[in-house]
């Protein structure tokens, strides 16, 4: 009876009601596709590095990731390339030596990280030869070659069948240069990795290095991020502490975080100005429906309504009008993050050019997270319940 009530006294000024539900509907909505868009941004973002080219865990020797200096190249003994058979979720140890070089053809120089790699385990891992553009993937057994990303080939002005010359230090000191023909081109989402990486078969770049039968990293295969505690757990129980250390992607990119927190921060002083503007709806509302219906109060209390039960319909009337705009709001958003989920904002131009130099990728694909969605219903609802309580004392206070 109470709720019956409730309900139909929030129709008794139709025009007022749907003035309300309005203001809150448009606030969720924008709210849920801003926060859509921008945990699909970095999400977007992070898996590129990750799933690209870092994985989810690394396997180096202690210290290496301060400095990455290849001095700490360490030997690939028969012991960690069984892990992948010892360690539950963990599917395989993708090996790399890596190191910078300077990178040179005709007048032109630039830095490029060298990273030798076993193109077949690679590719099962970071999926690297779907990503050729041009040119063909690394062959183990084939004739010395290397393969760029196409953002050194744009600096350098390279092209399949040129030939790159590198120059760099070796393991311990040792001089390392050589000369290589460029087989491929392969492109990556993000543009920090486009624009550095040239890669090697890993007994190459052994011999370019003088780093025989080293690594400098341990790339580790795993399905999900949830499977990263139980194998640095078993890694770390299996390996011996002093002389290894397994980092997983945060550890190693503790700057992409901040940088996503920092962003989060921006969005809440964005949530708390949509929020205070749909309390200040509501509330208004509020003030109108109770100076209005003073007298119908009054007469309610006096022939005997407990002012409990009174106070609990106009609660009601103020939770459902509320939730009737976040509900509204939230049926709206969903159609709408779901286009922009399967089809990305994509950026070009000037302004895509500024999200490059800061690592985005142009692409703003919407995270569809029913997460999301909940946690508007429930703001709503935290802020109409608080509100609620203005009438409530209003009826406690007045005289029949």
């Amino acid at each position: 009876m109470i709720l019956k009530l409730a309900w139909r006294n929030i129709w008794r000024n139709r025009r007022r009601t749907f003035i309300t539900a309005a203001s809150i509907l448009f606030a969720v909505l924008f709210a849920s596709l801003m926060e859509s868009l921008q945990k699909g941004a970095w999400d977007n973002m992070i898996n590129n590095v990750v799933n690209f080219y870092y994985g989810y865990a690394q396997v180096h020797q202690k210290g290496y990731w301060e400095d990455r200096s290849i001095d700490q190249a360490f030997i690939l003994h028969d012991s960690l390339e069984a892990l992948s058979g010892e360690v539950d979720q963990l599917e395989s140890i993708v090996p790399r030596l890596e190191s910078f070089a300077l990178a040179s053809t005709g007048n032109k120089t630039f830095g490029v990280m060298v990273v030798g790699i076993d193109p077949e385990r690679e590719n099962t891992m970071t999926g690297l030869a779907g990503r050729v553009e041009a040119g063909q993937y690394l062959k183990a057994d084939a004739a010395p070659a290397a393969m760029i990303a196409t953002g050194v080939a744009e600096r350098l002005n390279l092209g399949v069948g040129d030939t790159i010359l590198l120059i760099s230090q070796g393991f311990h000191g040792a001089n390392a240069a050589g000369k290589y023909p460029v087989v491929g081109m392969v492109d990556f989402p993000s543009p920090d990795l486009n624009k550095q990486l040239l890669y090697l078969p890993l007994s190459e770049a052994q011999y370019f290095y003088g780093a025989y039968d080293r690594v400098t990293s341990l790339a580790l295969q795993l399905d999900n991020n949830d499977d990263i505690p139980p194998v640095q757990r078993q890694l770390t129980a299996a390996l011996d502490t002093s002389t290894y250390e397994i980092m997983n992607w945060r550890a190693m990119m503790p700057e992409l975080l901040e940088a996503k927190a920092l962003d989060s921060a921006g969005n809440v002083i964005v949530y708390i100005i949509l929020y205070l503007i749909i309390a200040f709806g509501i509330f208004g509302t509020i003030l109108m429906m109770t100076k209005e219906r003073e007298y119908e109060f009054g007469v309610l209390t006096a022939i005997g309504m407990r002012r409990g039960k009174l106070g609990l319909v106009i609660w009601l009337e103020t939770i459902m009008l509320g939730l009737l705009g976040a509900m509204a709001g939230i049926l709206l958003a969903i159609p709408v993050v779901w286009y922009f989920n399967v089809h990305p904002i994509r950026f070009s131009g000037e302004y895509a050019s500024m999200l490059e130099q800061y690592g985005f990728e142009p692409i703003f694909p919407a995270l569809f997270d029913w997460t999301i969605f909940a946690t508007q219903a429930l703001l709503v609802f935290l802020v109409t319940a608080l509100l609620a309580l203005y009438p409530i004392w209003k009826i406690r206070r007045m005289q029949p």
